[in-house]
């Protein structure tokens, strides 16, 4: 896993292949996720976030 902003529209191909023989009739999710494309953006919560490390959980 990584924190560094990805492009949420590309789904892998591995997993494309997976869902598709996973769910040959298709699913609502799945038409739902290719309808409406990505929610959010990481983009959006970039600024949430510390440029450098990570700050210290209050006790």
């Amino acid at each position: 896993m990584s924190l560094r902003p990805q492009d949420p529209a590309t789904v892998p191909e591995d997993t494309r292949r997976v869902a598709q023989a996973a769910f040959p009739k298709g699913n609502v999710y799945l038409r739902l996720r290719d309808g409406l494309g990505p929610l959010f953006k990481d983009a959006l919560f970039e600024p949430l976030f510390p440029e450098r490390g990570q700050p210290a959980a209050c006790p």
